[in-house]
Order: C-alpha cells, then structure tokens, then sequence
C-alpha cells in the first residue's frame, strides 16, 4: 500500500478461506497487477500454468495475505490469485496476517478513496480524536477536506485561549471544537434531515458548506445566529434554488440533472 494509513497493532489470524473479491492490491507489486488483478508485468506465461493447473485440480498452498479492515492485499501468491480471478473462482485459501487500521476500510474502496482514507488517518493521528471520542465518524467524499478542518481547529484554539487568558492545549482545542462546534452543527442537520437533498454526501461534507454559511451570517446579522438558524437559512435558500429552477425551465427533469 502507497497511501499513509496508520496501523495501530496486528494479530495472526492463520489459515481461513477468503473472498476473492476482497482482495484489492499488493503490498509490494502493485507494478505488476491491476486492481483487478490483471496482470499489467506479469509472467503471463507461468499465469497460463497454474489455470491450466488449476484446471487439473492441482493442489496449491495457501497465499499469504494481508488482511486491513474488511479488504486484503496479497504478500505472496500474486499469479494464484490473479489465475482464481480469471476463472470465476470465488474463494481462495489464505493464510492471514491482520493489520489493523485507525481508519475503517470497506471492500470496493476506489483509488481515490483510499487516498481520502488517508486524509481521515493522518488527521486522526494529530488529533486522536477517535481516542478521546470513540465511535466520531468524520468521513468526507472529496480530497483536501481534512485538513480545512485542521485549521478549525487551530481557530477554534486561537479563540478559546484568548477567552481563557492563557494556553489551551491541543487535544482539549479538539475536544471543544468537537463537542461545541461539529456537534452541534450536525445535530442540526439530523433535525432538519437536509442530508437528503445531497444524495452521496456525508454529514461532514455538509458540516464544511454550512459552517461557512454561518460565518457568512454571523458577520452580516451579528454574532447571535446560532447552529440552527444557519441550517434552517441554508435550507430555505436551497429551497428557493430548487423552486427557481423548476419555474424556469419547461422540463422540470432537466432542473435536477
């Protein structure tokens, strides 16, 4: 794996049948094999002999795999399971080594994905927020998010000290700006259900438009405008757009794409 996800312990799980399709790359020969695990600089011949062996019911040792969250990456039996895959096989036998990440990793993760999972587990790292809250969830759809919430963070600490006179210091910042500021916002958004007007969003994702919303709000209307009046503007303007767009075109379709 070339992305930084942080691995917090492992465990030797042994030998146990595995789904094909959750094994999703290589530890060391992503060079050789797609995704897919199609070769790309394989052998191919030796490819062609374990199927024609496998045809034969041949009897191959387990691969060694490596097991991070709910996918694997193959250590050793590359052409064995790129020779499975071609032949519709299923399952494999493994021999599994878990690694066990701060970040959840779900079967059917895209490139892009991954590079986000390891936005989520760097940003996790600085500020430990899955220790001192576990069960947070802050999961985004777009790289670069983690860290504008980085700079919340250290916001939220610039303030918090001046109100305090003195020092604040780091894990308590996020705490507070966790506690005081992500919560609150969010809860606002479970209340209003306005999630269901961005299908394939995440709460943290709205948590970056509306915060920006309050800001806007705040310096036009003054420092009152709580979470809620920011999610219940942000849902009333929305509104608006969608009524706008369905009163100026013939083919109400066309106004949502």
């Amino acid at each position: 794996m070339k992305e930084k996800i942080y691995i917090e312990g492992w465990r030797y799980l042994g030998f146990r049948t595995v789904e094909i399709d959750k094994i999703v790359g290589s530890v060391d020969r992503y060079q050789d094999f797609t995704r897919a695990f199609l070769p790309l600089n394989a052998d191919r011949d030796r490819l062609q002999r374990i199927k024609r062996a496998m045809d034969r019911d041949e009897i191959f040792p387990p691969v060694r795999l490596y097991k991070v969250g709910d996918i694997y990456f193959v250590e050793d039996g590359h052409h064995r399971v790129a020779a499975a895959k071609e032949r519709g096989a299923r399952f494999i036998d493994a021999e599994v080594t878990e690694f066990i990440p701060n970040v959840p990793l779900e079967p059917g993760v895209t490139e892009v994905g991954l590079l986000i999972k390891a936005e989520y587990s760097e940003f996790l790292r600085q500020t430990k927020l899955d220790k001192l809250r576990p069960g947070a969830r802050i999961e985004f759809t777009e790289l670069g998010k983690y860290r504008i919430l980085l700079e919340h963070i250290e916001v939220h600490r610039y303030f918090l000290a001046k109100e305090r006179g003195g020092e604040v210091p780091y894990q308590e910042a996020v705490l507070s700006w966790y506690d005081n500021v992500y919560m609150p916002l969010v809860e606002a958004f479970r209340r209003s259900r306005i999630l269901e007007y961005f299908p394939g969003r995440t709460e943290a994702d709205l948590y970056l438009w509306v915060s920006e919303h309050l800001h806007r709000l705040r310096q036009s209307l003054g420092g009152g405008v709580g979470p809620e009046e920011a999610v219940e503007d942000f849902v009333d303007r929305l509104t608006a757009l969608v009524r706008g767009a369905f009163s100026q075109t013939p083919n109400p379709a066309r106004a949502i794409g």
